[in-house]
């Protein structure tokens, strides 16, 4: 690679076949389908990082028909252009094709024998641009939005369309690979859910032995960890031997969180990264959240809630008229050791640290299924504004079956090499996604140029 800059630059708008947003399907949400012949795209598909099909909709062929003018095709970049995430842009993934979109996001389709789609979304996701868009979208009015005279307006630099796919393909690689952990922490924790429902709410190998088979998915010693009959129980038929009991009887130690100040400011002046509950999915998945912030605790806050490994983390306020408060996310030595400052919860969560006899993974995937079959909603209070958790009610009346310490240490063995693969996951992903970000603006200025930019056998040489 050699350094210069790009000598051109182009006027997005001369370069596109169509820059422009659709619009909501008469009869609005009532319409959405979960299922359908078309999708219909919105702003909460649309991420810098990837396309996200939670929340994606359908419509039926009426209304598709409606929204021709608006026909999503294989490339076509979409952009958002109103509210809060006004400016976040990808690109559309093929398989949920065909697909229209609805008044919040536009679709650029540039002539990519001159500019490359790939390459024009890397453009705009760039810090630069991203900057730019959001200036210029705070610009009118009370609501954040980015018109098409803006969106034609915008200079794209112009290397030879050869080099725009060789650093499109440098980057989208750098993303593919991003993707793929992304899709196996997905796999990871799926497996650990299913062992948990399998053996913990299922009772699948209990069931097997009582009607004189073999229990599925486990070796002859795991499975004489399970009796063979069921016994009554405030709960119903639970396996014998295993105990009724309370979460607070589980817990060792809990504490609220701490939401310091952004800057140090007189004795709060420990450096903490803070999770928030919209920084749980994310770290869920072994992800770091990109809009984790460090605020700024005192000594003797910091002793008392500096999350450790295993640590449960308990979203107790937030959630909305359609999702749940109580979002968890298990502390690893891996998320630890990623960060360069001590990690703590915002007051809008608990730390829960578990009795060290009791597998805190146990624990949290408990808290995930209950969260799963919508248990937690019974546990909120409040009709207006932020919706509050009763924690202390849920952990001295909810009932949950504890099965035999020697079971537990077996699904604690079976499951940790899962999450420790996952958190491996995490920090290769996390490495590729800072090279990424650090080739990103050098390559789209020019500063980087790709030599040749002949691509051949999926290299560039």
């Amino acid at each position: 690679m050699v350094s210069a800059e790009f000598a051109s630059t182009v006027r997005l708008g001369n370069v596109c076949s169509k820059i422009g947003s659709g619009a909501t399907p008469r009869g609005g949400s009532k319409v959405y389908l979960e299922r359908g012949e078309c999708a219909l795209i919105r702003s909460q598909n649309v991420y810098n990082d990837r396309f996200s099909l939670g929340g994606l909709v359908y419509i039926e062929p009426e209304h598709a028909n409606q929204l021709n003018n608006v026909e999503v095709r294989s490339g076509d970049v979409l952009l958002n252009i109103t509210g809060d995430s006004v400016a976040r842009c990808c690109q559309v993934v093929d398989n949920i094709l065909p697909a229209r979109v609805n008044q919040h996001v536009a679709i650029i389709r540039p002539d990519s024998s001159k500019l490359d789609p790939m390459y024009l979304r890397y453009y705009l996701i760039s810090p630069r641009m991203q900057a730019k868009m959001l200036s210029w979208a705070r610009s009118g009015g009370t609501r954040n939005a980015l018109t098409k005279g803006m969106i034609e307006s915008f200079d794209v630099p112009m290397p030879d369309i050869r080099e725009q796919r060789a650093i499109a393909q440098i980057l989208g690689s750098l993303d593919d690979k991003i993707e793929l952990n992304r899709q196996e922490n997905h796999t990871l924790e799926a497996m650990a859910k299913a062992i948990f429902k399998s053996w913990f709410v299922d009772f699948g190998p209990v069931k097997a032995k009582t009607e004189g088979k073999k229990p599925v998915g486990i070796n002859a010693e795991t499975a004489k960890l399970f009796p063979s009959s069921f016994v009554d129980s405030e709960l119903g038929l639970i396996p014998k031997g295993w105990q009724l009991t309370s979460v607070d009887k589980l817990i060792d130690f809990v504490i609220g969180g701490d939401w310091g100040k952004e800057n140090p400011e007189g004795e709060l002046v420990q450096p903490a990264y803070c999770v928030r509950g919209a920084d749980i999915p994310p770290l869920q998945n072994a992800a770091l959240s990109s809009k984790m912030p460090i605020r700024y605790i005192n000594k003797s806050s910091m002793e008392k809630r500096a999350l450790l490994p295993d640590d449960i983390v308990f979203e107790i306020s937030g959630g909305s008229p359609t999702q749940q408060t109580g979002r968890t996310v298990l502390v690893s030595i891996g998320l630890l050791q990623r960060l360069n400052h001590p990690l703590i919860c915002s007051n809008f969560c608990r730390l829960v640290r578990i009795k060290k006899q009791i597998p805190s993974c146990f624990i949290y995937f408990w808290l995930r299924w209950l969260y799963s079959i919508d248990s937690f909603w019974q546990y909120e209070t409040g009709t207006t504004g932020i919706k509050n958790f009763a924690f202390k009610v849920f952990c001295k009346q909810h009932l949950l079956c504890l099965p035999p310490k020697e079971l537990l240490s077996s699904f604690n063995e079976r499951v940790k090499p899962l999450l420790k693969k996952r958190d491996v996951n995490g920090l290769q992903t996390q490495t590729l996604a800072s090279i990424r970000d650090a080739l990103l603006p050098k390559l789209l200025s020019g500063e980087i140029r790709v030599k040749g930019a002949e691509i051949t056998g999926g290299g560039i040489i």
